[in-house]
Parts: structure tokens; sequence; C-alpha cells
């Protein structure tokens, strides 16, 4: 009856085609950025500042965020803080090569003890020969990717330090904060201070968005404080 139409219209909301495809594609783009998944190299030594920041950006951006140690399940970082990994790595590679990216923190024992990883050389090797995939380093980190041999012609930054930089021989030594280096498929940084920048050129390197995560950081307002 016309009662019962009437009725109908006022509880039902019909959302015109446009809107509905919009709304489809709003939540396969939220599906495929839950898919994304990234691993942070965790080793004794290694800057637990970066590390944590770096992890909890990657989660809020809604990716799967693995914190991988090549030592074991706790790891005891610079200055004393421990640090439970998610998992520890195995000889068994292949599991960990269907990650979207892999990040390196600073931290000079921790990078030391990362270069001293067979293991982890040759899983940076692989990421690096994968044209879908992403490698970041930060701070000293991106000297381990030098001991790795895959710095070659890509254009990068680390931690100001002339033992460092003579490093890179091989590659475009830049002093920007954050390099993402697209072509590739690099990204770095320089130290604790620039890990909320290098951690959100990660995110939007991945699809994610790391506008809403600045807001809620209030990230503008650091630049009240900077002299």
């Amino acid at each position: 009856c016309a009662f019962s139409q009437h009725l109908l219209q006022s509880v039902v909301h019909f959302v015109p085609t446009s809107k509905r495809r919009t709304k489809v594609r709003a939540k396969e783009m939220e599906k495929e950025k839950m898919t994304k998944k990234v691993m942070v190299i965790l080793a004794d030594g290694c800057e637990e500042s970066e590390a944590a920041t770096i992890i909890d950006v990657m989660r809020r951006a809604g990716f799967r965020c693995d914190g991988v140690s090549i030592c074991g399940e706790i790891v005891r970082c610079q200055h004393g803080m421990r640090l439970l990994a998610d998992q520890v790595l195995t000889d068994s590679l292949k599991e960990y090569e269907t990650y979207d990216a892999v990040i390196l923190t600073g931290g000079w024992s921790g990078t030391d003890n990362m270069k001293a990883d067979e293991r982890l050389l040759k899983l940076l090797q692989f990421y690096a020969d994968a044209s879908d995939r992403y490698l970041a380093a930060m701070c000293a980190a991106p000297s381990v990717l030098a001991f790795a041999g895959v710095t070659r012609g890509k254009t990068l930054t680390s931690y100001p330090d002339p033992k460092l930089e003579s490093l890179f021989t091989d590659a475009n030594y830049v002093t920007d904060t954050v390099v993402v280096d697209e072509k590739g498929r690099l990204i770095t940084s320089r130290g604790p201070g620039t890990v909320l920048p290098f951690s959100f050129a990660v995110v939007d390197a991945l699809g994610g968005d790391s506008k809403t995560i600045k807001e809620r950081f209030l990230y503008s307002e650091l630049k009240n404080c900077i002299e």
C-alpha cells in the first residue's frame, strides 16, 4: 500500500550509484592497506627510540608490522631498553620474503650486529633485487645496506659522520632529512630526531595515509619547538 511504500522509503537510505562505487573503492583501498606487511629488523644495540616509533607508526597506518629480531626474543637496545620481538629470524629465509618493506633502525652496535648476520645480508639482497618492494634504513643503518652491496647508483643519506659517508662511494650521497629514491625503491634518513618524517615517508610510499597520523600526533606543532 501507499503507506507501506512511504514507510520503506523513510527508513531505507538509497545511495546513488556513484557514491556506492566510491564507498566500495574506499573499502577495497582499506583492504589493500591492511594487506601491506612491513618488517622492522631488531638487533641488540639498536636505537630503541627509532624502533619503537617506526613500529608504532606502521601499525597506526593499518599495516601489519613485525619486529623481527636477529638475536633473541628479547632485544637489548642501545640505551638499556628491552624490546620483545614479534619473531626471531631463522635460517629459513623463504618465509621472510613476503613483506612489502624491510626497515633497518640505527644504533652503532646494532648496525655492527646487522652487518655480522649473513642471513640478514642475504635477505636485504633479495629485497634490493625485487622490483615491487622497499628497503628503508635510517641513522647508521644505511651502512648495513652498503655492506650488503645494495647501494650502487642509489640516492641516499645517513647519520652525518665521515666514517659512514665514506661507505657510499658507489651511491649519490645527499644531506636531506629524508630521501626517497623512487627508482631505487629506497628510503633513508639521518638520525633519531628524523624518525617521524622517515616513518611517514614509508607509510606514503606503501600507499598509506600519513596525513591522519600527523594530525593525531600534532606533528605540525613541532615547527614551533625547533629553534
